[in-house]
């Protein structure tokens, strides 16, 4: 489906997040389009507002003081003090140990029935204690019956109809029920299926009410070998092609990206990830014996001419499969729901890497499929049609970052569901992230430059955000308050980029630049301190964030992983964008904690 010039860039999701009346941060407004691509109706999701706390060094648990209580144990007696909930009604759907803190994720039960939208989490530092905590839980004194009055049959056909896809009962989920907690404080309950339209690129879990047939809600689910290549340091195809040598990382790879615990490939086919154009077998061969990708792009061709596809499936693959590494390094593991085929009996669920599917149909996009653990991603990229020839997207890495990026943050946050960034501020804020990846893979000294996204495709020093990224306020005046005029979330996530942009800056100007960032994440310089902050502070976070949610989960990884050495560092910045100590309801504040 092409978007035209309207800029729909870089989304994971298909459809457009407009807003409610100041947009508060429960609702996402989900625009549902037909084959037409004419605005067919609205569905408005609703998730109650999370209370988020974070505690610094860590307090005790009820358990705490009890030999032998589980991560699961203590996260439910956690929460079951701080919200009255009883611990007979929760679930602890995913829990993971990481290399700082450890992690729990709870769903809320009503007479054996889940809660769709009432969730939890609670983090640990690793001497037990409790340094976060996430809920959206609610109070389930008006509930619908559990013993559905519409047939799960009426349900699909109706969410089919609605949602123009279908239900391939062959290869989704099976149906379930579920409650869905409702703005005005009763619970529905909800058959709950998936619903895709493999041409529009559509991907929804739907709800439909199991006692009235209406959809009530939905979850768009829409980031020895040789490579000719562009660099992951390097943004554009401009800025040359190298031959890469070996470039998988033998920790986070251990069979290399051409088997999958099944088989050897040498093709763009492998654990991580596979590259190819329509259907999964239109893949490059290698070019040459052991593995080597040689295929030299010609830019005065058109991208389709054989040799420009082999180079753009040989760079997808390439980039797809770095970002794996070096995120692994960085705590996007197996146990953390990351994207690979074969999980090594090290957690998580396998059989999900990630599909790249180039030069996909219709222009001007590019899209990621977050889907949950065990199930692949799936990304889209397209051509612009902004110069002749066309330009591909497979061949500006930013693009491939940032959508693949989609994928880090909505697995990590909410414990692998990739339901918990559907609000339009917590989707804004997962545009941002990607952002500030894909800057992150492409700044290359001590020297802060300011940062644009999508320059080649667009054919525009200006890119396609609306200013630079820069930590000059001239170049770029964007504060917290500038959410509030906002109703998308590529704009909202302009802000939370630029913030982000700023707190970069800051610590590589405190701590320095280090050169083997990707592969070597133990060092102090500041671009490794600020990607991991980054990639601690997803599952710190609550389900749907909101910016000051996320600040407060990178001051808490900072905390848990530094001792909170950088503090005033990661306030400062913050501050300097509005978003200081008092900030709420998208009025700017600047003041910082005292002793910065």
């Amino acid at each position: 489906m092409s978007c035209g010039h309207i800029f729909l860039i870089f989304s994971a999701f298909l459809s457009v997040g407009r807003t409610l009346a100041n947009h508060p941060s429960q609702y996402r407004r989900h625009e549902i389009y037909s084959r037409s691509d004419t605005p067919a109706f609205y569905v408005d999701a609703y998730h109650p507002t999370p209370l988020h706390e974070t505690y610094g060094l860590g307090i005790d648990h009820p358990l705490s003081k009890r030999t032998g209580a589980t991560l699961a144990d203590s996260a439910v007696a956690f929460l079951r003090s701080k919200t009255g909930i009883d611990v007979n009604v929760t679930h602890v759907h995913a829990s993971y140990e990481g290399s700082h803190s450890d992690y729990a994720y709870v769903t809320q039960y009503h007479e054996g029935v889940p809660i769709a939208n009432a969730v939890a989490n609670v983090a640990f530092n690793k001497a037990g204690q409790v340094i976060a905590l996430g809920s959206s839980f609610v109070q389930t004194t008006n509930a619908a019956s559990t013993v559905p009055s519409v047939t799960i049959a009426e349900a699909i056909t109706t969410a089919e109809s609605m949602l123009d896809g279908t239900y391939d009962e062959a290869h989704l989920p099976a149906p379930t029920l579920s409650f869905l907690a409702r703005p005005d404080g009763s619970l529905a309950l909800a058959h709950t299926f998936y619903v895709r339209n493999a041409t529009a690129l559509t991907w929804y879990e739907a709800f439909v009410d199991a006692h009235t047939g209406e959809l009530l809600s939905v979850n768009n689910f829409v980031a020895e070998a040789v490579y000719r290549a562009l660099p992951i340091t390097e943004q554009v195809l401009t800025q040359g092609f190298e031959d890469i040598v070996d470039p998988q990382d033998p920790i986070a790879s251990p069979i290399g990206w051409h088997n999958d615990g099944r088989s050897t490939y040498n093709t763009t086919v492998g654990n991580n990830g596979m590259s190819f154009k329509t259907i999964q077998a239109n893949t490059t061969v290698e070019s040459g014996p052991n593995l080597t990708f040689i295929f030299p792009q010609n830019p005065a061709l058109d991208p389709t001419v054989q040799t420009n596809l082999d180079a753009a499936r040989v760079n997808g693959f390439y980039i797809v499969n770095v970002v794996h590494d070096y995120s692994y390094r960085y705590g996007f593991t197996e146990t953390a729901f990351n994207f690979q085929w074969d999980n090594f009996g090290l957690g998580g669920s396998g059989n999900d890497r990630v599909e790249v599917i180039v030069q996909y149909q219709g222009l001007n996009n590019a899209l990621f499929t977050t889907l949950p653990d065990g199930i692949n991603g799936f990304m889209y990229l397209f051509l612009w049609d902004y110069t002749n020839p066309e330009r591909d997207g497979t061949l500006e890495n930013d693009i491939i970052v940032h959508e693949n990026t989609h994928g880090i943050t909505n697995r990590m946050t909410g414990g692998g569901t990739a339901t918990c960034l559907q609000t339009l501020e917590a989707g804004g804020l997962g545009e941002g992230w990607s952002d500030m990846m894909a800057e992150w893979t492409e700044q290359t000294s001590a020297v802060i430059t300011d940062y644009v996204i999508g320059p080649y495709v667009t054919n525009s020093t200006a890119g396609i955000r609306t200013y630079p990224y820069s930590t000059n306020a001239t170049i770029n005046p964007l504060k917290y308050s500038s959410v509030a005029t906002l109703n998308e979330v590529h704009k909202i996530g302009e802000v939370w980029a630029n913030m982000l942009h700023n707190v970069y800056a800051a610590l590589v100007g405190a701590h320095g630049f280090s050169q083997e960032a990707f592969t070597n994440p133990s060092g102090s310089e500041g671009n490794i301190v600020f990607l991991h902050l980054f990639i601690d502070a997803l599952p710190i976070q609550p389900c749907n964030p909101t910016f000051v949610a996320a600040r407060n989960a990178w001051i808490q990884a900072d905390v848990t992983r530094y001792d909170g050495a950088n503090k005033c560092i990661l306030w400062d910045a913050f501050a300097s964008r509005g978003l200081g100590l008092n900030a709420a309801n998208y009025t700017d504040d600047f003041t910082v904690p005292t002793g910065c």
